[in-house]
């Protein structure tokens, strides 16, 4: 009876967790850039009774056996990097990767965070830093005396100090990639860091090598579909009750053995 109760209680916690993963989903679903989470499940340890393939007492064979289950976990989490709906902002340091890749930014310790958000300002030097005050990476710096300035869907920033001038090439931006996007650490805001899993980032031209473009006056919006994620929520509610209902049935067979014993 109590290996129902612990194998139940288990079920209850891993739907817990879902409900968690997808509060937070729907909760990040106006983040620029942010990308949803999934959790993977596995089975706990089975105890077994009986093994398949071993012999009976009468000289047969076990076609199956006899193992019972101890439960569920959660065994991992994935974000999911496809790509988000793109929104046309207007703003000139609005930026929206469309493709594969990352923004590199350095944060004041000196720690390097990849970024899907390109919702970006000018500082006080004029450099392109993240709403945190982090410098977008390769730094580029826009002088005070230019009148208006574009970037192309390759990375190039080309500055103009009059509506006559032809353009000078003020700085490059460089995307990252990693082999394996899921593999990165989510640091919160919407940043990133490489680990073992990931895979060493490579420094690529935005349109080159695999990597997307960049799309001036645009956002990525968040990749979390809501019907989806309140499917998702009712669904984990529905097992969550599905596995109290078998506690309170664990509990009612106890309580019919206690009252034997009377």
């Amino acid at each position: 009876m109590l290996r129902s109760l612990m194998t139940a209680a288990s079920g209850m916690k891993a739907q817990q967790m879902q409900v968690d993963t997808i509060a937070n989903n729907i909760a990040n679903v106006n983040t620029a850039g942010f990308k949803k989470s999934r959790l993977a499940f596995k089975s706990l340890l089975y105890q077994t009774y009986r093994e398949p393939g071993a012999t009976t007492g009468a000289g047969q064979q076990e076609s199956t056996g006899l193992q019972v289950g101890s439960g569920t976990e959660v065994s991992s989490s994935q974000k999911i990097f496809a790509q988000g709906n793109l929104e046309l902002t207007g703003g000139k340091l609005d930026l929206a990767i469309e493709g594969e890749g990352f923004f590199e930014v350095q944060t004041g310790s000196g720690e390097r965070y990849l970024t899907r958000n390109g919702n970006f300002r000018l500082d006080s030097t004029g450099r392109i830093v993240t709403t945190e005050g982090y410098p977008l990476q390769p730094q580029i710096t826009l002088s005070q005396d230019i009148v208006g300035f574009t970037i192309s869907r390759d990375g190039t920033v080309t500055t103009y100090k009059s509506n006559d001038d032809l353009g000078t090439t003020a700085g490059q931006i460089q995307l990252l990639r990693v082999p394996n996007p899921s593999g990165l650490k989510a640091q919160g805001g919407n940043y990133f860091t490489v680990t073992q899993s990931s895979g060493t980032a490579q420094t690529v031209q935005p349109g080159q090598t695999g990597a997307g473009e960049i799309v001036q006056g645009s956002l990525e919006r968040s990749n979390v579909e809501t019907v989806n994620e309140l499917v998702g929520l009712i669904v984990a509610q529905r097992n969550y009750e599905v596995n109290s209902r078998a506690i309170r049935v664990s509990d009612e067979m106890l309580q019919q053995v206690n009252q034997l014993i009377r």
